[in-house]
């Protein structure tokens, strides 16, 4: 298998319309790791993915009647404008298949390269159900993101460059996994040629399909996948990358969103790149690496794999990652409500930077603090603060890992509401279009009161939704009911202390 792509590799067509993407030292990053770390910069690529080079491999391929005919792909992001400039680049019609969802900035990078646009459905798979039925009907070739040798072979020309770039002693090459195409085309030519090196993917913790097959040992079909890295948020990897990966991918890491928004400020600090989530996640996943191996004094590569970002999604981004960098805590604090507590409490917290303070008043008796807190030791420091709180007699709660907290509660400190009944609370992601809300109003109906709403824009194609809802003990078998009905990704958070403390019944 492995002369198999190695040949197709080599004689992969990219270069008409693809680069050679510098591979970059990050010195700031290489520094705080004690390792040389080197960033292939595949963010620089025309369409700032490396999703061209496979889609221009596999549409250069075709005979003059498959040209004739046409192709067509569904994809909401870097491939579909992977596969509209090659088939711009090569004269062959293409139509690209997008869920309805999918922002318009992303919409009309395709259609600036010439491609038609069917939006259609609320997810790829709405999306790649039209693709296989229209396919069929006129005969079109489908041009699939991952999942197809020669798209596989196209992403493995990233690794000839890499290996050509540096030829010295490399410890390990770090990939972004979604659907895996990218992974089994570097491993293909890694091990034909530096077998000593690893291959180690990265996925986020929202949606590690990859890491669930090697696991299991067959593909699986994860129930949900989260959308914050929106370009792997795939629900199963590729059969022909999972061949390829379960046999010569040394390792799978998963990290966080906090440990991506991290890396990604990390790539802007060493280049002033602004990579997306996705683009990011080898980063993530070799800090995660040295951290838990302590290599040292190695060579190690990640690949940027794409930077098609919105900018509306920086303030979400920048938000998140001083907690990836482990430089700030957030924390729940009880304090007595007399004169002079709020000062002792300061004092206790010491000469610390303050990134956040809420203060709200609950009774006559006590008050709750929601800090965000500044460390320079990392977690480590994060529990000895704690430890030393609760040693002063403080209730404390550490909500530097809640979710709920992070997305919602820092922005609502203060909207408890006495005597509230029957309130369960639920996190949502709604999809980006006109009529979302309504819909979910309408599952409602009149059986079930709205006590709570809270939403954020953080511009991807997904909002995050905060829903408190008045469901009596009777009822709440039909209600969970009418949620799974509603197709919605959910998650309860009653019984979360953020809540309990901030927004809960007074």
């Amino acid at each position: 298998m492995l002369k198999h792509y190695l040949k197709m590799i080599t004689n992969s067509r990219v270069y008409e319309v693809a680069i050679e993407t510098p591979l970059v030292e990050a010195e700031r990053l290489s520094a705080r790791l004690g390792n040389r770390v080197w960033m292939k910069r595949e963010d620089l690529q025309p369409v700032h993915s490396f999703k061209l080079r496979g889609a221009y491999n596999r549409i250069s391929g075709l005979s003059k009647e498959e040209c004739a005919r046409g192709v067509i792909a569904a994809s909401a992001g870097n491939h579909a404008q992977g596969v509209a400039l090659a088939a711009r680049k090569l004269g062959v019609k293409a139509l690209i298949v997008m869920p309805r969802t999918t922002p318009s900035i992303k919409v009309e990078s395709v259609r600036n390269y010439g491609a038609r646009i069917k939006l259609t459905g609320d997810t790829y798979d709405d999306a790649y159900a039209y693709v296989a039925a229209q396919a069929e009907k006129k005969g079109m070739t489908i041009v699939h993101p991952y999942d197809d040798p020669e798209v596989i072979a196209g992403q493995g020309t990233v690794a000839l460059e890499i290996l050509r770039q540096h030829e010295d002693d490399i410890e390990a090459i770090f990939v972004p996994v979604g659907g895996g195409g990218l992974i089994a085309g570097v491993a293909a030519a890694v091990k034909s040629l530096r077998p000593e090196i690893k291959v180690i993917g990265v996925e986020p913790d929202e949606a590690p399909c990859m890491y669930e097959a090697l696991k299991r040992g067959r593909r699986v079909t994860l129930k949900q996948v989260g959308i914050f890295a929106d370009g792997v948020a795939v629900r199963q990897v590729g059969k022909e990358p999972f061949r390829i990966a379960r046999k010569y991918v040394d390792d799978i890491i998963v990290v966080g969103t906090d440990a991506i928004c991290a890396a990604m400020k990390d790539i802007f600090d060493d280049c002033r790149a602004i990579v997306e989530p996705a683009g990011a996640l080898a980063i993530a996943g070799m800090k995660k690496y040295v951290e838990e191996t302590g290599v040292q004094g190695k060579s190690l590569v990640a690949i940027n794999s794409g930077a098609n970002v919105n900018f509306d999604r920086l303030r979400h981004v920048s938000e998140r990652a001083q907690i990836g960098e482990q430089r700030e805590a957030l924390l729940a604090v009880t304090i007595p409500e007399q004169p002079g507590s709020f000062r002792k409490f300061c004092r206790a917290i010491g000469k610390r930077g303050i990134t956040e303070f809420n203060y709200r008043y609950s009774n006559a008796q006590q008050a709750h603090v929601f800090a965000g807190v500044q460390l320079q030791n990392g977690d480590e420091e994060r529990h000895e603060l704690v430890s030393v709180l609760r040693g002063q007699g403080y209730p404390v709660e550490d909500l530097t890992d809640s979710e709920l907290a992070k997305l919602h509660i820092r922005h609502m400190v203060g909207g408890r509401v006495p005597g509230l009944k029957d309130e369960l609370l639920f996190r949502f992601q709604f999809p980006e279009r006109p009529g979302a809300l309504l819909k979910f109003l309408l599952s409602m109906g009149n059986r079930w009161n709205i006590s709570l709403f809270h939403y954020r824009n953080h511009g991807a194609d997904y909002g995050r939704v905060l829903v408190g809802i008045q469901v009596p003990a009777g009822s709440r078998g039909d209600f969970r009911k009418s949620l799974d009905k509603l197709g919605y990704v959910y998650r309860e958070e009653t019984d979360c202390p953020a809540y309990k403390l901030f927004l809960g019944a007074g």
